[in-house]
């Protein structure tokens, strides 16, 4: 486990390859709990390659100087994403209009 913020990773290896390949993140909230936005990609073993993008958002407690896992919302796909994104802006939207 990470002892600072932005040494958190969702890369993982296994038998020398490594299985999950972050290939960004976006740190949206610090402190004890911390909430994190990844996109990454894993490894098939089928294609021996890695497949489409995918995204989570992990959340984080500092326990003991270390950075444990908490909880953890996997979207598997863009159409998901995408409908996530279209229904938070609809929601701000919303809220800022006073409806």
């Amino acid at each position: 486990m990470a002892e600072n913020i932005d040494d958190i990773t969702i890369d993982y290896e296994e038998d020398g390859i490594l299985v999950v390949k972050e290939l960004d993140k976006e740190i949206l909230t610090r402190g004890g709990w911390t909430t994190i936005l990844f996109r990454y990609q894993e490894w098939d073993r089928k294609t021996e390659d890695y497949g489409p993008e995918k995204y989570a958002i992990r959340r984080y407690r500092k326990m003991h100087g270390e950075f444990r896992q908490q909880s953890k919302f996997v979207i598997s796909n863009q159409d998901q994403a995408r409908k996530i994104i279209d229904t938070l802006a609809k929601w701000l939207d919303e809220s800022e209009r006073g409806e």
